[in-house]
């Protein structure tokens, strides 16, 4: 699974789930209008500055605080091709895996990325490389069955993809 180059947004360390999709925002179920508010609780023109398949850059424990699915779901209908982060809350990271979207830790990754940077990610392979700096960091590989869970477009469509195959 590899991601194409894509243009960097930096956010700092601790982002919780409400500066990603703020509660106030609970009670909407439309995926798109849910996409609107990415990220507002940390900058509230981001999304307007975000394209699909931009990338999303965090320091140490991106996603804390809640454990609801909209945080995930926000960034996935944003069109975000990942978040690469030095450190991700549990359940946000379980979460983002089970909904197909892209998490993965990269340390150093804050000091070595600026706002902007265009960046290309294997997620298979662990590698991102930032092409205004010409360098290539190391990330965590996933794992074969994460690898899965992202290629079949999340939990969900994995599942019901291995029924059907069972079935048949």
């Amino acid at each position: 699974m590899k991601i194409d180059k894509g243009t960097v947004h930096v956010v700092g360390d601790h982002i919780d789930t409400d500066q990603i999709y703020p509660g106030r925002y609970i009670e909407i179920t439309n995926p798109a209008e849910i996409a609107d508010h990415c990220l507002e609780g940390v900058d509230p023109a981001l999304r307007g500055r975000m394209k699909p398949g931009d990338f999303v850059v965090a320091g140490q424990n991106f996603g804390c605080g809640s454990s609801r699915e909209h945080a995930a779901i926000t960034l996935l209908h944003a069109g975000v091709g990942a978040v690469v982060a030095e450190s991700f809350a549990r359940i946000f990271y379980r979460n983002a895996i089970n909904l197909g979207l892209p998490v993965i830790v990269c340390p150093g990754v804050f000091q070595k990325v600026t706002e902007g940077d265009e960046i290309s990610l294997d997620v298979a392979e662990g590698l991102l490389i930032n092409h205004n700096t010409g360098e290539t960091l190391k990330c965590e590989q996933l794992s074969t069955y994460v690898m899965e869970i992202l290629s079949s477009g999340g939990i969900k469509p994995l599942f019901r993809k291995r029924l059907l195959e069972k079935n048949d």
